[in-house]
């Protein structure tokens, strides 16, 4: 596939989406989807690079559409002003080639990694929280998958960045590397169960391949989930 010719939907402008939409835009991709219901606050603005204080109170798909359009004038953008939920995940992943997900909650994570499975969707996983940052690589076959290292939502749904905060420089890093995963794949070269961790207090970035967990519920040798029921995902109403 051309980098031209790729759908890739970004799921939360946060500050893992925002470089890596800023990243696949300037890469050639030819189509991306920008996926997120919040509005730019004040707060955001040391780590969402696309932002500016003239952006606070503005919904962020279209700030981020303003400022990706002014980069890379000829890009093809959809804007998907809404969260990734149950009731629309499997069919809005379905449209694109790519899922690049950025999303700063547990429930989010795991529903866009059984979404991706159940489309048979390639999906790329990025996180960070405090200094230390994490990036996953599932092709179409989902195997090894997002389950098989983090296995289902945390109990209250976990800590994410806003509990526990995050660190500029640990999510652009990680952000690059998503990036260069997902266009790895669009280029041809298989990426499938590439982990990617980053300490940013060490200054280490690691690269390594896991394997597929029997026992997963999304890819083992005995799959459970098959479909998306949204009792799974309680934490993210």
């Amino acid at each position: 596939m051309s980098r031209s010719a790729a759908r890739v939907l970004v799921v939360g402008l946060g500050g893992i989406g925002c470089p890596a939409s800023l990243a696949l835009s300037r890469a050639g991709v030819g189509t991306i989807g920008l996926c997120d219901d919040d509005e730019v606050e004040s707060v955001n603005l040391h780590r969402q690079i696309l932002f500016a204080e003239s952006n606070v109170g503005e919904p962020k798909v279209e700030a981020a559409a303003r400022a990706l359009r002014a980069m890379a004038p000829s890009i093809g953008l959809r804007l998907h002003a809404r969260r990734l939920l149950p009731d629309n995940a499997a069919e809005l992943v379905a449209a694109y080639d790519i899922v690049l997900e950025g999303a700063d909650n547990y429930a989010t994570k795991f529903l866009a990694a059984d979404a991706c499975a159940v489309a048979g969707v390639r999906v790329v996983h990025a996180a960070a929280v405090r200094w230390i940052a994490t990036a996953l690589a599932v092709g179409a076959r989902g195997r090894p998958c997002y389950r098989c290292v983090f296995e289902d939502v945390p109990e209250g749904g976990g800590q994410g960045c806003a509990q526990a905060g995050v660190m500029g420089p640990a999510v652009g890093i990680i952000a690059a590397a998503q990036v260069d995963l997902a266009l790895a794949m669009i280029d041809g070269v298989s990426t499938e169960g590439q982990l990617v961790t980053f300490d940013g207090k060490a200054g280490v970035l690691r690269r390594r391949s896991i394997r597929a967990r029997p026992q997963c519920p999304l890819c083992g040798d005995s799959p459970r989930i098959r479909c998306i029921e949204s009792e799974a995902y309680s934490a993210n109403a």
